[in-house]
Parts: C-alpha cells; sequence; structure tokens
C-alpha cells in the first residue's frame, strides 16, 4: 500500500489538525470536532461512530442527546456542553430529541467524491465475502492467504491471530472491539487517509496496491 508514505500523509494531517486546533481562532463545533477526529489520525472518525453503535443498542442509528454527548465523552474529545448541544440542536430538525447517527457521521466526515467512494466500496466488497456489509475474520480466510507470513512461517502467530490483528487496524483507539468491521466503519477509516491525500489518482492507487483490486 505505500503504507509508509500514506503513514506520513497522515501524520501531516494529525498535526495540521492539532495546530488549527491550538490557534485560538472560534470554530463552528462540527468542524472542530471533525479537527479533534483528525486529530487522532484515521481511527478518529471511525472510534466516534463505533461509540455510537455501541450505544445503539436496538439499531435504530437514533441517539438521544444524552447518548449523542456520552459518545464524544467516552472517545475523550474535548467539546463544551455548548458546543455539544449545539450540535445536537442542529441534527434534531423535528426537535423530537433524537438525531439520525449515520446522517451526523456523514456531515462530520470531510466530503470525498464520488471516484474515491467507488474505489473504498470495491476494496470492501473484495473483503466482504459473504455480501453481509461487514468483514470478519471468516470473511479475511477467503481473501488473503498468511502462507508467506513470516510470523506465520516461524510458529509466532496463527492464521487467525495474523488476520485478526489486521482487522485491528479499524479499531485501534476504539471502544469496545468486537473484531468486525461494517461498511460505514471501513468508510470512516478511510476518509480520514483520503483527507490526507490531494490526488485522486494517488488516493486510487493506495487503495489498489493496498487491497490487489
Amino acid at each position: 500500500m505505500q503504507r509508509e508514505d500514506a503513514y506520513t500523509k497522515e501524520a501531516t494531517l494529525k498535526n495540521q489538525a492539532k495546530r488549527e486546533l491550538a490557534n485560538g481562532i472560534d470554530k463552528d463545533p462540527i468542524y472542530k470536532l471533525r479537527l479533534q477526529c483528525f486529530s487522532r489520525g484515521a481511527t478518529g472518525i471511525l472510534g466516534l461512530s463505533r461509540a455510537f453503535r455501541v450505544m445503539d443498542t436496538d439499531g435504530s442509528k437514533a441517539l438521544n442527546k444524552e447518548e449523542f454527548k456520552s459518545g464524544i465523552t467516552e472517545m475523550g474529545l474535548d467539546l463544551k456542553d455548548s458546543e455539544i448541544d449545539n450540535m445536537f440542536a442542529n441534527f434534531d430538525t423535528d426537535g423530537n430529541g433524537s438525531i439520525n447517527m449515520t446522517e451526523f457521521l456523514v456531515k462530520l466526515r470531510p466530503p470525498m467524491n464520488k471516484c474515491r467512494l467507488n474505489i473504498i466500496d470495491k476494496a470492501f466488497k473484495k473483503m466482504d465475502r459473504n455480501g453481509d456489509n461487514q468483514i470478519s475474520v471468516a470473511d479475511l480466510k477467503n481473501v488473503y492467504s498468511v502462507r508467506d507470513h513470516p510470523k506465520y512461517l516461524s510458529g509466532e502467530l496463527t492464521e487467525s491471530e495474523i488476520l485478526t490483528d489486521f482487522l485491528k487496524n479499524f479499531e485501534a483507539g476504539a471502544p469496545n472491539p468486537d473484531g468486525i468491521v461494517t461498511k460505514e466503519e471501513f468508510i470512516n477509516y478511510y476518509v480520514t487517509i483520503s483527507a490526507s491525500i490531494d490526488n485522486d489518482a494517488y488516493f486510487d492507487l493506495v487503495m489498489r496496491r493496498a487491497y490487489k483490486l
């Protein structure tokens, strides 16, 4: 994946976000939250989405204000109560006391053009072998061979342990890791990588090399 270069770009984005957060200029709450997520790298927005998913016990994708605040607090994101209230009010358009989790995360993510979304979708579909809109170790066993992995050859790690380590890339810093990566979480991970790469063709190349598309 030319991972070293991708990691360098991600590190640059993290540092830029930290500098902007520290410049003392007032910011729109959702932009400030985006910067705080960026300052944590690729797992920032992903971690917040996972925190919300844990709280969405009935699968409705609706969060009340208390759940919304708890998700932000659990991630250790630094926002005033007034800023959280402002964001919640902006998304609770019908005034029923709840907001749609997916709509909020879409707004929080920086925009991505269609070609970038398409290549992310292709990568996800390749990994999601059984078509259930989530990636698990069972899916990966049908996609990747670990036979040439140094730690597999040495006996240090089993096949399942190596594949689980791969999934942990999407769970680093996230609450309650479960070894499952949903399509939304996959997008939330790569949206930050995308934001660190200006050139569409290079982002496309990064994804194709990472997933052998």
